[in-house]
């Protein structure tokens, strides 16, 4: 059945995940922070291939095979709170843990929970003279291959 992310998909960051496979617990989980409601942008998070090329003499087509996997260049963009600086503080430069993206929502045994082991580095504020809300934007590197299409712990 097709769907629409917004209002479905949840993303939250999580300081600890022991699993070396990347499944989160419920408690881990829960101790992590739910960004949904303050993002506004969502770029990368994603895996990339850069394929070799393998060029021979019996063909005028290069054909290639699979190379080096990278994580995209992934960032989240928040809307600025005027009073609280809770984005500025818990996803600080240099902070480490992991997204974890909920694609098809966060009941227990959903299918699609993707977690990016990940550091911040770098949180911006865009300053603008545009008719716009403030926001700030989180970059993240990926450092680790991430697990994909997990299924959510049960409760």
């Amino acid at each position: 059945m097709r769907f629409n992310r917004k209002g479905i998909t949840k993303i939250y960051f999580v300081p600890t995940i022991a699993s070396t496979a990347l499944l989160p617990t419920t408690a881990e989980i829960t101790a992590g922070t739910d960004l949904t409601d303050g993002i506004n942008g969502i770029d990368g998070f994603t895996l990339e291939n850069s394929p070799i090329e393998t060029p021979d003499m019996a063909s005028t087509f290069v054909s290639k095979i699979g190379g080096d996997d990278s994580a995209a260049d992934s960032s989240l963009t928040f809307y600025e709170d005027s009073e609280l600086d809770d984005i500025e503080t818990s996803l600080a430069k240099g902070t480490t843990g992991y997204v974890v993206i909920f694609s098809k929502g966060k009941a227990p045994s959903a299918k699609g929970m993707d977690v990016f082991p990940a550091t911040v580095v770098s949180n911006s504020k865009a300053y603008t003279t545009d008719n716009e809300p403030a926001r700030i934007t989180v970059q993240f590197t990926i450092t680790a291959r991430p697990a994909f299409n997990q299924t959510v712990p049960a409760s």
